[in-house]
């Protein structure tokens, strides 16, 4: 569910008009919708009622907007990050601490050192030298660093290789057989205090058969660490159900039968379970604006050309990922096309051969689902600005990031005395 409607022929985001952002703001634009945000936190939260009081941390790489974040820190939720950067974003949109967790594969000593100052809630170790470097910062810092191993079940998640994150292939967490040994060493290690484990397989998931399969394993491996003594309270179960890009395929399991599903796979595991969610959050919270500037018939199909680009939504250049492509202001009409920026790469291609709502120059389109992975994903290529955000709020909106004028772009760069 979003609120991106049809208001008199004209698509809104909740209240506002798109074609007031658009001529306000400039396109391309990120638009942002303050009530899906809140509702799918909602009922997120909703359908994991049964299985007590999880901490739910969301993935901050998704969308690490501060505006975004202080959104989701008044549903009570906390963060899920995975650098320095985004832990300064985090608490700087007011989340607590204690519900921080700092996850990913090449945390450095530095980094170590500001979540040691900050008083996070659980370093997700990956590696046993990870534990051996946060263990020395720990002791030389004379703190105690709460931790739990991500394991690598060696579960395929069956979705994009470049975002399946659990089989053995993969740079994420401790194998599974060397998890044994990776708690024996980490009880060991000063500085330390071993509280639960981790589990994260990739991300959107539209199945959830591979999801029990791994949370099966960690649940067995839970008993084998408790047999050995280990003391474990918590459990993440990371993120990575899916969300709807393409209506023309199934949907995915709802956070409902995920809960369901999540309930009866913990059942008895005695721990409080934390959660990751990201893209099922924010994803259809948001869309790109853009503008059409111009068609452009092709040997083979009609080009429409529009103002964002391959820098400003990665997703289908790196992924080959589909978004939902829909008109402003549409007439009724269908055209067939090749929806293409204007960065010099034939990667920078939205949809080839695409039945759209027709479009003529200067129309203004949006792709949908545009929340998750948009904006943060964001590069300066071809010289070209970052996106500006926009958030709003029944009639009200914000820009929450301004456009980067051209001018500081290249203010940027430094040229040595020597030219």
């Amino acid at each position: 569910m979003d609120h991106f409607e049809l208001i008199d022929g004209v698509m809104h985001a909740e209240g506002v008009s798109l074609e007031t952002i658009a001529e306000q703001v400039g396109t391309p634009v990120y638009v942002y919708s303050t009530a899906t945000i809140e509702r799918h936190a909602q009922v997120f939260r909703e359908a994991l009622a049964a299985t007590g009081d999880p901490l739910i941390a969301f993935a901050v790489k998704a969308n690490p907007n501060r505006a975004v974040l202080a959104t989701l820190a008044k549903q009570g939720y906390g963060a899920d990050v995975v650098s320095a950067g985004e832990l300064m974003r985090a608490r700087a949109a007011g989340i607590p601490a204690d519900r921080i967790v700092f996850s990913g594969v090449g945390k450095t000593a530095d980094e170590m050192r500001l979540a040691l100052e900050e008083g996070i809630f659980q370093f997700n170790v990956e590696s046993e030298p990870e534990a051996e470097m946060l263990s020395a910062v720990a002791v030389e810092m004379g703190k105690i660093a709460p931790i739990a191993f991500r394991i690598n079940p060696d579960v395929i998640a069956g979705t994009h290789a470049k975002i399946s994150t659990g089989g053995k292939e993969n740079k994420f967490g401790v194998a599974y057989d060397r998890a044994v040994q990776a708690y024996a060493l980490a009880a060991a290690l000063p500085g330390l205090r071993v509280q639960g484990i981790a589990v994260h397989i990739g991300s959107q998931l539209t199945n959830l058969d591979p999801l029990r399969a791994a949370f099966e394993k960690i649940g067995a491996l839970m008993a084998e660490l408790r047999a050995a003594g280990h003391v474990l309270a918590t459990a993440d179960l990371g993120g990575g159900l899916g969300v709807p890009y393409d209506p023309a395929e199934p949907l995915p399991p709802s956070p409902a039968a995920y809960g369901q599903m999540v309930a009866k796979a913990t059942k008895g595991w005695n721990v409080r379970l934390m959660f990751e969610p990201g893209r099922l959050i924010v994803a259809n919270a948001g869309v790109l604006l853009s503008r059409v500037i111009r068609i452009k018939q092709g040997a083979a199909n009609d080009f429409v050309i529009v103002d964002a680009a391959m820098n400003d939504l990665m997703r289908p250049s790196l992924y080959d990922a589909w978004h939902d492509i829909r008109a402003v202001r549409p007439r009724g009409d269908t055209m067939s096309s090749t929806v293409v920026g204007p960065v010099c790469e034939t990667g920078d291609t939205f949809a080839t051969n695409r039945v759209t709502p027709d479009f003529e120059a200067d129309d203004l389109m949006v792709f949908a689902t545009a929340g998750a992975y948009g904006a943060t994903m964001a590069s300066t290529y071809n010289s070209r600005a970052l996106t500006p955000e926009v958030l709003v709020k029944g009639d009200k909106w914000s820009v929450v990031r301004a456009r980067q004028p051209l001018e500081t772009l290249i203010a940027g760069d430094n040229v040595p005395d020597w030219l």
